[in-house]
């Protein structure tokens, strides 16, 4: 049962007549603390943060078990039936079971996201790599070892709370710190900048995005006029837009993408030095992601495959790591590299300037109840804690107020910090009071400052006292109001160019095959002409390109922006996978020839070492057999093998007389599996004489990443070297 006493305990603390300051070094008083609380420190100890997190999060956790069915205030009933007159008769208003049931099972949705609706999340534990107190007074990351809870959501942007995980989209990557100085909240994406400039234009963007308002179609979608037309007039979007239609908006899984700050913050130390910094998450599995027509098909068969995939690596304890890095720059660099740092639709090049690591990420325990903490986490910018300030970005000035907004908006008051997953992991004390849902018993009647009836408590933190949280001293502005976009800013061709260049030809292809797929949706003859005029500013290739399957004529080259510059780190699959846990090897095989299999049990040792699944499929279940071939698709695997004496279920679909055929699966299935993964570029081997069906699939044998084999002995190594280039990009097609 939830652990009352606690939250009461707790509710001592606000606004305690003898509290303490909620900034000292070192161990907190025991009595500013919940005598429940996990022990609090703030000085350079490491703490086992995954410990703390269960332990916080147990005072909450309601154990249905060997009880008794009561109300919400506790009086036992029972709820099966309602009250009526008679057996056949009408049910009475005075039934408080029955109103109560509806009542609370009506009011239990609370408005879903206006964006980032569709996500998952986890907790975990972040682990500083040194001392870094020499450009951040951040205590998170103030002692090498020192560990702070975390919990990230990851989320699609566009889509409602209903849509497919892998729709093409911008991925939402906001994480918490449960620091020992305060929440501190990083609200960014898997794509390193953003649509607009300047924040006024949000919802414009999103009102652009979304479905039609008249049909409510497409969801989760961008092919279709509105979104094109705002492209096209908004020539800001470009850089993020290119970034989307490449294998970065439709990522293998939470898992394969980095995260990115998207804006520029500064570090600042306890004397008020400050540097600039860009943050980013780089994925220590290694970046992965999906084709369109492979993404398509995933959507369809599972639109829950993100989810789950996070959900299954963090239960079979195969947790996501993620390295915190920055990269420091000084103020006087903000207009250093020909554009502006403080634009947010700009990447440092990290050949300009490398990032540096401060620490890693991982996350190693899955929500015990969606709702309460993946829904109801409510993120935001201004969660900052001291060491870290703000820049002039106008996105991100913006996001400051809206982000709070729109948590008001979600949970109907001002309180939704005392929810539990939003509870800081320290006390804390203020003079805010009231409003729906309060959930605390503050004992302080002065509430307000400066005040002597409650000894001038709680008092007031800055720089230099009790360790509060303060503005760079070096902050400041000057000028007349204006209403204008910075000319700083202007250049909005330079850097879609520079990331379309540095990417791989057949990712250059994804590019132009994506946007071909979405402007070839478009209906406005003028729409489709001014995104032609977009792009061809940014390359003549790539307008020319898109517009040979519109049936257009690109405009003539548009070579002010034009360059040859490229830079590291944009490609999704120029590097090899570094970890494989949680990959998905198929199995196809048939119950004939399924008992005492030698191969399968070889290739199930060979690639457990490398935390990689095989998923044997065969016509029904039975021992052995994890997956019928009725339920099994090429999208469910990352790698394909034919077993000995399968051959016979591989006949193509269209012959009807073939002997093998079954209800059991769709005609064919088999073989398009063997196909579909082939062709989606993934490692695809066959043993011994199951290779007559490589011909079946219209597979050349000699072709990197498939292996006929006649025994598995080596088949397991092989495999893990196909399944780190994840992509064999040499089978798609590039135009000439």
């Amino acid at each position: 049962m939830v652990a009352l006493r606690a939250l009461t305990a707790l509710a001592a603390c606000i606004g305690a007549v003898n509290a303490q300051c909620p900034y000292m070094t070192g161990d907190y008083p025991a009595g500013d603390l919940p005598a429940s609380h996990p022990p609090v420190r703030r000085d350079g100890s490491a703490q086992d943060a995954t410990a703390a997190t269960a332990e916080f999060l147990k005072q909450y956790e309601i154990d249905d078990s060997k009880s008794t069915l009561t109300s919400d205030v506790g009086g036992p009933f029972s709820d099966q039936t309602s009250l009526k007159t008679g057996e056949r008769g009408a049910t009475l208003l005075e039934d408080f079971i029955f109103r109560q049931k509806i009542q609370h099972f009506d009011h239990e949705r609370v408005p879903e996201r206006a964006v980032h609706a569709r996500g998952a999340g986890a907790h975990g534990v972040f682990e500083s790599y040194g001392n870094w107190s020499n450009i951040t007074a951040a205590s998170f990351l103030g002692a090498p070892g020192k560990e702070t809870p975390v919990f990230i959501r990851f989320s699609t942007v566009a889509g409602s709370r209903g849509s497919a995980d892998t729709a093409r989209d911008v991925h939402g990557f906001a994480v918490r710190f449960y620091t020992d100085e305060g929440n501190y909240d990083i609200v960014g994406n898997n794509i390193p900048v953003f649509f607009i400039q300047d924040a006024i234009l949000f919802p414009d963007l999103i009102h652009a995005v979304k479905p039609k308002p008249d049909s409510e179609i497409p969801q989760a979608a961008t092919a279709h006029d509105s979104a094109w037309d705002f492209f096209s007039q908004q020539p800001s979007t470009l850089h993020t837009l290119l970034w989307a239609m490449s294998p970065h908006g439709i990522v293998r899984s939470y898992r394969h993408m980095d995260g990115w700050g998207v804006h520029a913050f500064r570090f600042v130390t306890d004397d008020g030095k400050t540097k600039l910094v860009k943050f980013r998450f780089k994925t220590l599995q290694g970046k992965a992601g999906l084709v369109w027509e492979e993404a398509q098909a995933v959507a369809g068969n599972n639109a829950d495959a993100h989810r789950q995939d996070l959900f299954e690596a963090i239960e079979n304890q195969r947790f996501p790591e993620w390295e915190f890095q920055a990269q420091i720059m000084e103020e006087e660099d903000q207009l250093r590299f020909g554009f502006d740092l403080l634009d947010p639709t700009k990447i440092v090049p990290e050949d300009l300037v490398p990032f540096t690591p401060l620490g890693k990420l991982t996350l190693n325990r899955n929500p015990r109840n969606y709702f309460a903490e993946t829904e109801q986490i409510m993120f935001q910018p201004g969660h900052i804690v001291r060491g870290v300030d703000f820049t002039e970005d106008p996105l991100l000035q913006g996001r400051l107020f809206s982000y709070l907004d729109t948590q008001l908006n979600r949970n109907g008051g001002p309180n939704f910090e005392q929810l539990p997953i939003n509870q800081p992991r320290v006390p804390w004390h203020n003079n805010n009071r009231d409003g729906a849902g309060q959930m605390y018993i503050p004992l302080n009647t002065a509430a307000y400052s400066p005040n002597t009836l409650n000894d001038g408590f709680p008092a007031q933190a800055n720089q230099t006292t009790r360790n509060g949280f303060f503005t760079a001293p070096n902050r400041g502005t000057s000028g007349r109001l204006v209403r204008a976009v910075s000319s700083t800013f202007a250049d909005v061709w330079s850097q879609p160019r520079l990331f379309f260049n540095s990417l791989l030809p057949a990712e250059q292809q994804f590019v132009i095959n994506a946007m071909r797929f979405e402007t070839s949706n478009l209906k406005s003859s003028v729409v489709k002409s001014n995104v032609l005029i977009q792009l061809n500013r940014v390359s003549h290739d790539i307008a020319t390109r898109v517009a040979k399957a519109l049936g257009m004529t690109a405009p003539a080259p548009d070579a002010k922006f034009y360059h040859n510059n490229k830079t590291t780190g944009l490609s999704v699959f120029e590097n090899k996978l570094q970890k494989l846990d949680g990959l998905k090897v198929g199995y196809l095989t048939t119950l004939a020839k399924s008992g005492n299999d030698t191969a399968l049990a070889h290739l199930k040792s060979s690639l457990s070492s490398a935390n990689v699944d095989v998923v044997v499929v065969a016509e029904s279940l039975a021992s052995g057999i994890d997956q019928t071939y009725s339920a099994a698709a090429a999208t469910n695997f990352d790698a394909i093998v034919v077993a000995e004496g399968a051959a016979s279920v591989f006949s193509p679909s269209m012959d009807k007389s073939a002997s093998h055929l079954s209800t059991l699966y769709p005609a064919g299935r088999p073989l398009q599996i063997l196909t579909d993964g082939y062709r989606w570029g993934k490692p695809v081997a066959v043993i011994g004489s199951a290779n007559t069906t490589l011909n079946a699939a219209g597979i050349p044998a000699q072709t990197e990443g498939v292996y006929a084999v006649q025994s598995s002995a080596d088949l397991g190594s092989q495999l893990k070297e196909g399944l780190k280039t994840f992509k064999f990009l040499d089978r798609f097609p590039l135009d000439q």
